[in-house]
């Protein structure tokens, strides 16, 4: 059926995700929910008839709402797509209240169901926003999808890591309506990250950014994603909460980066490793938890339904399809082999920095003439591809 009637039932008073849903199954289908009856609102489970008598009205209400907020949305850059359209989240939708539809600047992509959400406090420190950036980059750079909710703080800079690397996608959730950028200073952010990945909500054009729209906002960002790196956060950050609803809502892996002791941010992400989120200190304490890998997510002229989530891992096929990344020349039987592999005149500079016993950053740094970022989204590349190996900590070496 047409979105307008599935914007409606979002713009009803009174109906929230889960009632939507049952709304529908009960009735058939969206148009057959919004010319609903007193009686027939009555039928659904967990309406009666009290609550009945006020949604009846409000869906009215709604109907001659929808023209203008499509206009909006539209005149905003944005379109929006519901629970049944191919272009929903497919991870979003095994939650259990998924959005009944999303306000979308950008696009979602296949490939976004390899998505990692960074999370964290507004009020982060340095190296609370260099871990985010870095973490942000590293995952963007290893194929990747970083989601996070756009706030001040961790969110900023874990999209800012994923823009950093030239070829990764990146998601920033909003807990406002798309034509009310919050935090304003981020506006340019998002116009930046609807160019390479996705702004979105839940919430009608013209939403504030009120206090209660965070919290369900930040189902969102864990129903979206494999699974949530805290980086810094209290004991009593919305951070937690979006780990919580990952571990026990969701099904989700939790990580967290360790920070320092007398850092009351490091507070958050120390009691969820005590509670068994995984401690990250690198990208591969990541990839571990989260492998097998979906199939044919980056190939965009896969069929229909040729999805395997469940097939095992292949990270050059993830890697080989990304800008940057170029393909090796397959062998006569048709494999690649590392050795081969066609390397970025970056990716070139880094390999040949490299002793055979191990090399640090700092050594790769002085030799190469790269930045730290630059070398740290390439060493994964390369690690992940099988160019080079870390021996011992932060020190990387040539594979022969």
């Amino acid at each position: 059926m047409g979105i307008k009637h599935h914007v409606q039932l979002s713009m009803t008073a009174g109906l929230g995700p889960v009632l939507i849903r049952r709304l529908i199954a009960t009735l058939g289908d969206a148009e057959r929910a919004c010319a609903a009856s007193v009686r027939d609102l009555q039928q659904v489970e967990g309406i009666g008839s009290h609550r009945a008598s006020t949604i009846y009205p409000a869906l009215q209400q709604a109907a001659a709402q929808v023209e203008g907020e499509l206009q909006r949305a539209t005149d905003a850059g944005a379109y929006v797509i519901c629970f049944d359209d191919h272009d929903y989240p497919e991870l979003l939708r095994t939650i259990p209240d998924p959005p009944a539809v999303l306000y979308v600047k950008g696009a979602i992509e296949a490939r976004d169901l390899n998505a990692v959400g960074i999370v964290g406090s507004r009020r982060c420190s340095i190296y609370g926003r260099e871990q985010a950036e870095r973490f942000g980059a590293l995952l963007a750079g290893a194929g990747f999808t970083v989601i996070s909710g756009g706030a001040r703080g961790i969110d900023t800079a874990a999209h800012h890591g994923a823009l950093l690397t030239g070829i990764g996608r990146t998601i920033a959730v909003l807990g406002s309506g798309l034509d009310v950028p919050y935090p304003a200073e981020n506006a340019n952010l998002f116009d930046q990250i609807a160019t390479r990945g996705a702004v979105l909500s839940e919430y009608p054009m013209g939403t504030p950014p009120l206090p209660d729209n965070f919290p369900r906002r930040n189902r969102i960002v864990s129903g979206m994603s494999r699974g949530i790196l805290v980086v810094e956060a209290d004991v009593r950050s919305g951070a937690l909460i979006t780990a919580r609803q990952a571990a026990d809502d969701h099904n989700r892996p939790v990580f967290a980066v360790p920070g320092r002791l007398d850092n009351a941010m490091s507070a958050g992400p120390h009691k969820l490793i005590r509670d068994g989120a995984v401690l990250v200190t690198c990208l591969e304490d990541i990839l571990e938890s989260l492998e097998p890998f979906p199939q044919d997510v980056y190939d965009d002229d896969a069929p229909e339904g040729d999805d395997e989530p469940g097939d095992a891992p292949d990270i050059d096929g993830v890697l080989g399809d990304l800008p940057g990344v170029p393909d090796a020349p397959e062998t006569a039987a048709g494999k690649q082999t590392p050795s081969a592999l066609l390397l970025t005149e970056r990716q070139t500079k880094i390999v040949d920095a490299l002793d055979d016993s191990g090399t640090s950053i700092d050594q790769i740094m002085d030799r190469a003439g790269l930045a730290a970022h630059e070398i740290l989204q390439e060493l994964t590349l390369l690690s992940l591809r099988g160019v080079i190996k870390r021996v011992d900590g932060q020190s990387y070496a040539r594979r022969s």
